[in-house]
């Protein structure tokens, strides 16, 4: 008469998973931490590049880090891959990573506003019913 439960059986098949000897356990995926600085490690600036978002090639913008002869950095940023860039520089190689790190992350973040509001745009203009005939 007794009816067993679903849950009982999904329960006690968790239980035998977990339940195993401790030479046969599978090791859990921790995160090793090791005794390193917080701070990421320099990258090289020479030569150091980020696109910007967006589908179309010709109109997404590139920052590209270079030294001249005399040690000095500049950033090249160009739209397309036929523009003549538009150069920012002299600076340290340091001050030219965080100019096209700041650069392409003011971009991303200008396309998801754009992104968002136009499907917000698209989204609203569905909710009204309009099926596009006159009334």
């Amino acid at each position: 008469m007794s009816q067993s439960d679903p849950t009982d059986h999904a329960l006690a098949a968790i239980a035998s998973i977990l339940h195993q000897p401790e030479g046969h356990r599978e090791p859990e995926a921790a995160p090793v931490l090791e005794d390193k600085p917080v701070i990421p490690a320099m990258v090289e600036a020479d030569g150091y590049s980020k696109v910007g978002p967006g589908p179309i090639t010709a109109i997404r913008f590139k920052w590209t880090v270079r030294r001249d002869d005399d040690g000095h950095f500049y950033v090249d940023e160009t739209i397309g891959e036929n523009s003549a860039p538009i150069v920012n520089g002299p600076m340290s190689g340091e001050a030219a990573v965080r100019l096209v790190d700041a650069c392409e992350s003011d971009a991303r973040l200008r396309f998801e506003r754009l992104r968002n509001e136009m499907t917000g745009r698209a989204a609203a203009a569905g909710l009204g019913g309009s099926d596009g005939g006159e009334v």
